[in-house]
């Protein structure tokens, strides 16, 4: 997990080029999604987190967005954590 404050702009477009980010998440709500998702560009920077991969994200307690992932892995993780 790699803080947006602790990257340039520089930086940043180079490892989404490169796709060593390929997920962004929101540190205080513990959500993470699309790199390209309305709600993830509205966060504050000091808020967002990037994730090289779902598994990362996952593995940091995050939770899919339920906007851009709705289809697969939000519904997926809302089946697993419904009582």
């Amino acid at each position: 997990m790699i803080q947006h404050s602790q990257l340039s702009s520089e930086n940043l477009r180079s490892k989404i080029h490169s796709r060593e980010i390929r997920f962004g998440g929101n540190k205080k709500l513990k959500i993470y999604g699309l790199l390209s998702c309305r709600s993830g560009k509205r966060m504050k920077k000091e808020n967002r987190v990037f994730f090289a991969d779902e598994k990362e994200a996952l593995q940091n307690n995050y939770r899919p967005c339920g906007h851009c992932m709705k289809k697969e892995a939000y519904k997926k993780w809302k089946e697993m954590n419904t009582d």
